[in-house]
């Protein structure tokens, strides 16, 4: 049984993100398969904290690069996850409790459609609304004036 099933409600159309929401999904089921089966669950949470390392770079860099206001809602919800991330590593390799562990999988499949479906969403469109290309990393409308992700540009 997976935690968390890849659907078509978690595509955006936006197909380098779709690939990457599509390999954490993977990773999330595989932390889970790897806790059931008792064997050692830290590397594949390592490559799951490493993925989401890169798959929230890569969304960094395209707010950066679109105008996307930096301290907005969609990077602080980025900064909490890897802040849980980073303390579940700490749980287990310095106080050797897999309690955590055994936690954030769950968490992170309610976590991730409801991220993908706002602030995702919410990134996608502003990239189409500007005009940007995450190949080449051009833009069609320079100086992109920034978005808030956010009702009035604060977070709730």
């Amino acid at each position: 049984m997976s935690l968390l099933t890849w659907s078509e409600s978690l595509v955006l159309n936006q197909p380098q993100l779709d690939q990457t929401h599509h390999e954490m999904v993977d990773l999330i089921n595989g932390l889970d398969a790897a806790l059931a089966s008792g064997a050692d669950p830290m590397p594949a949470f390592l490559a799951l904290l490493e993925h989401t390392e890169a798959h929230f770079a890569l969304e960094e860099g395209w707010m950066a690069a679109t105008g996307f206001e930096p301290e907005n809602c969609h990077s602080s919800q980025h900064k909490m996850v890897l802040n849980v991330l980073h303390e579940v590593r700490r749980y287990a390799l310095e106080l050797n409790d897999l309690e955590p562990m055994k936690i954030i999988g769950g968490e992170l499949a309610q976590w991730l459609p409801a991220h993908a479906e706002m602030m995702d969403a919410a990134l996608v469109f502003h990239m189409s609304q500007v005009g940007f290309d995450p190949t080449t990393g051009k833009l069609a409308v320079p100086q992109a004036e920034a978005s808030h992700a956010c009702s009035g540009g604060t977070c709730a």
